[in-house]
């Protein structure tokens, strides 16, 4: 916490110092659009050609008794020490991240789903796989649970389910999602589509005022709301703003992971996908870990699953494992470039590291040249 409050706490004033610098004018006040042209900063009445929205999502709060008591993934990143006992309302990709370390420094942990397990968007198989070791860990899972209530009891929080389980815990962290913050920016004044999931917008990121531009985690979208979606998303509208791109947007591939230990990361076609769509893609299963123990820091866990078009290109692959970020990385570039096995036997990588093995079984597995 210490470590993070040096890195982080000086941030707000450096980026302020480097907007100047750039020749932007910063007003720290609560923006409202009142038309095409014009947001009102405070006092203040601005007129711009083009107008972005970027304010982001929040945590979502359940609506029930004792919300009071709940703590979103902003103030639990604030706490000093860990709490002995957590309480995760929700077991998705907050509460499963935060959940790894609590466990690891051998504190208690109780999940709390409304669904039947944790982890939806990511396979089965590799969600089975961290459930298991997190209860090997200490952790309880309950899943097909909707909490109703939450109340102070002693120096303990206990929290209740319409079913009737009750578990008594000392933090309790709502994990439930998050909201778009499209409220009060003045957007119903000008038909502009908005709601929870966020704000409506074409091909091209604008909304239905053409010149106001919506980026980030704002938007309605099932694109990966992530930092780098974001930076992509606002990147592209600066070249729409200055004339350099008259196209639609088009997203490459997204990685994505969990961070639990291991990790669970996917990119490009999911696992999902591909096993319902079995004319289109081939899965390849690889016991990595177990194959490569001497390179992998025996981590003999490790699996990767590639999934393969009928061309022979890399259309997608799942991770299991710690270092997956950085493999997801690796290969999001192979299938982005639509890279083949025989450009791969061309390349020359560092060795012995896990990429180069990588590479080694792509080779194999790829699309070889006519």
């Amino acid at each position: 916490m210490a470590y993070k409050k040096k890195i982080l706490d000086p941030f707000p004033e450096i980026l302020t110092g480097m907007f100047k610098n750039w020749g932007f004018t910063f007003i720290r006040e609560k923006g409202k659009i009142l038309d095409a042209h014009t947001v009102q900063a405070g006092e203040q009445k601005i007129s711009a050609e083009y107008i972005v929205i970027g304010t982001g999502q929040r945590n979502a709060r359940l609506n029930i008794e004792g919300k009071e008591f709940l703590h979103g993934s902003r103030e639990f990143l604030d706490i000093e020490e860990m709490p002995e006992h957590l309480i995760c309302i929700g077991a998705g990709i907050i509460s499963m991240e935060f959940a790894s370390m609590a466990l690891v420094l051998g504190k208690k942990v109780t999940f709390i789903e409304f669904a039947n397990r944790p982890l939806l968007a990511y396979p089965e198989k590799y969600v089975k796989k961290i459930v298991e070791k997190m209860t090997a860990q200490g952790a309880k899972f309950y899943c097909g649970e909707a909490v109703n209530k939450v109340e102070k009891i002693s120096e303990n929080y206990k929290v209740t389910t319409k079913s009737g389980l009750s578990v008594e815990g000392t933090y309790v962290l709502d994990a439930t999602g998050r909201v778009a913050n499209y409220e009060e920016l003045g957007l119903e004044n000008l038909g502009i589509e908005a709601s929870r999931r966020g704000i409506v917008v074409d091909e091209y990121l604008r909304t239905k005022v053409k010149n106001i531009f919506a980026s980030g985690d704002v938007i309605d979208k099932k694109i990966p709301k992530l930092t780098p979606t974001a930076s992509f998303e606002s990147e592209y509208i600066a070249e729409q703003i200055l004339g350099k791109n008259n196209l639609p947007i088009c997203y490459p591939v997204i990685p994505n992971l969990v961070f639990t230990l291991p990790r669970i990361g996917q990119v490009g076609v999911t696992l999902d996908e591909a096993e319902k769509s079995a004319d289109k893609y081939k899965i390849i299963s690889i016991p990595y870990g177990v194959q490569n123990e001497w390179i992998d820091n025996r981590e003999t866990e490790i699996e990767i699953d590639f999934i393969v078009d009928n061309e022979g290109f890399l259309a997608g692959a799942t991770i299991y494992g710690s270092e997956a970020g950085t493999w997801l990385d690796f290969l999001t570039l192979i299938i982005n470039k639509k890279i083949t096995g025989d450009e791969l036997k061309k390349m020359i990588f560092a060795f012995p590291t896990q990429t180069y093995m990588i590479a080694t079984l792509l080779t194999d597995i790829l699309k070889k040249s006519k």
